[in-house]
């Protein structure tokens, strides 16, 4: 019986991948999905790229097969560049990682300077963070609001040419967070890796398609040697 180690992404509770977790249990998966610190499980501490990726490789074993949605790519991505030979198979479902200059980013700082005062005032700081374009940070405690800036810079420095692992890439055509564009860019920067778009999925297909998610999970494990 093949075990799954996921790590999921930028959210507070892993209650919406119960379907999938459930149907690929029954299809004879051992599934295990990971609390990410500060996010499923809690943590007062301000997290670096570097933290989670001693994090992951305290609690994923040597030769594993490991699943990264979003952020819990990032993730894996930082690891396996670090460690290349942790994991026998990464599967990167709507993955972070990719940088990219981004001029709405550029306008939201500079926005960010010109009207500082104002940032304490609540509708403020949610167009703000709406034109930054990070949606989960106007909720988050202020520690992982650190952290999410943390996640978002180590892009900058993550070394895909260190990256060897067979890797497969599963993308939702209709994703808006990581556009399908990150998905041929990460492709192309991961030597071993084959890439997969759906295209009824969004960033989130353990909601947009559960068994679809499901079916396209096990797929990749009945395939791995």
């Amino acid at each position: 019986m093949k075990t799954l180690y996921i790590i999921h992404g930028w959210t507070y509770t892993t209650e919406p991948w119960t379907k999938t977790l459930k149907l690929l249990r029954e299809d004879g998966f051992t599934v295990k999905m990971l609390n990410v610190p500060g996010l499923t499980t809690n943590s007062k501490k301000v997290w670096t790229i570097d933290d989670y990726v001693d994090w992951a490789n305290k609690n994923i074993p040597d030769g594993a097969v490991a699943l990264g949605h979003s952020n819990g790519g990032r993730i894996l991505l930082n690891l396996l560049s670090k460690n290349p030979e942790k994991l026998k198979h990464v599967i990167l479902l709507d993955a972070a990682g990719i940088y990219e200059e981004s001029k709405k980013r550029d306008a939201a700082r500079r926005v960010s300077k010109t009207f500082a005062p104002l940032k304490r005032v609540k509708l403020f700081r949610k167009v703000y963070h709406k034109l930054l374009g990070a949606s989960d940070y106007d909720r988050a405690p202020e520690n992982m609001k650190q952290t999410l800036t943390n996640m978002l810079t180590s892009d900058k420095k993550l070394d895909f040419s260190k990256i060897n692992t067979p890797a497969t890439i599963l993308w939702g055509k209709q994703d808006t967070v990581t556009p399908p564009h990150q998905a041929e860019k990460m492709h192309e920067l991961l030597k071993n890796s084959e890439l997969s778009f759906y295209e009824n999925w969004t960033h989130a297909p353990y909601i947009s398609d559960p068994s679809g998610l499901a079916r396209a999970i096990a797929k990749v494990m009945k395939g791995i040697k």
